[in-house]
């Protein structure tokens, strides 16, 4: 089991004791290739798991900054050694990457004004300042999400470089993984619902090559996909526990 928050790892660890087939390691899933060949291991003979995103635990911790619902430092990082934050972003960041990373993780319609806005209005250091200057900076809509959603989602993506991880561990796995191995992904927004997606896709195709090549070299089919659809949760688990609303597994097995 990985992760790099300490909190995280503390709770997991006292959770799990009774387990005594687990290790748990303080790092990055996008090193999982150096930490098994560390342990002796070669392949992953039964299966993975990626659980991506901020926990529950995070997003309503006070002093974290994931959520504007309450007032804290913008923080957002997932690794508290890590000294790189979301203040770092909204106040060091040009216009033009702001509003490029609030466009591409956040999928965000205003991210020209919203990035505007901040960096006339610098020094931003809460999360409710930031939240009120979005709110502030964009015209009212009638929906039910509040305007400075997609933003603070585009910021901890950009402060744990998470997409990017993601895929880059999707390519090693894919080499880990032995005949059989399943590999499942629990995504919580499209962005990484689109890779999962097109990740296994593209291993599940008889052949990969470029069309222009006259012989297949790639192989072949390599993933045999366990569900065309993703799954999602059933109203009765959404009751039970509402953030499974926006969740979504992909699974596909080794062959």
């Amino acid at each position: 089991s990985f992760d790099v928050d300490n909190d995280a790892i503390k709770f997991a660890t006292e959770r799990l004791k009774d387990y005594k087939n687990l290790t748990v390691i303080k790092g990055s899933y996008k090193d999982i290739d150096i930490h098994l060949s560390k342990l002796g291991i070669e392949k992953i003979t039964g299966g993975i798991i990626f659980d991506l995103g901020a926990s529950y635990h995070q997003l309503t911790n006070l002093k974290r900054g994931f959520s504007f619902l309450h007032d804290s430092n913008l923080d957002m990082r997932f690794d508290m050694e890590q000294k790189f934050s979301a203040c770092d972003v909204i106040n060091k960041y040009s216009e033009n990457e702001l509003v490029e990373i609030f466009s591409k993780y956040g999928e965000e319609h205003f991210s020209k004004r919203i990035a505007k806005a901040i960096v006339n209005n610098r020094p931003l250091k809460t999360t409710l300042e930031l939240a009120n200057l979005i709110k502030n900076s964009t015209p009212n809509t009638k929906s039910k999400i509040h305007p400075a959603t997609r933003v603070f989602q585009a910021l901890r993506i950009e402060v744990n470089s998470e997409l990017l991880n993601f895929e880059n561990t999707l390519n090693k796995v894919i080499n880990l993984l032995d005949i059989g191995a399943i590999i499942s992904v629990l995504s919580f927004h499209s962005l990484e619902d689109r890779i999962s997606k097109q990740f296994m896709k593209k291993y599940s195709l008889n052949c990969r090559c470029d069309k222009n090549v006259p012989v297949c070299t790639c192989g072949g089919k390599i993933l045999e996909l366990l569900n065309k659809k993703p799954i999602i949760a059933t109203e009765e688990e959404i009751k039970q526990n509402p953030p499974s609303r926006s969740a979504k597994l992909r699974s596909a097995r080794r062959i």
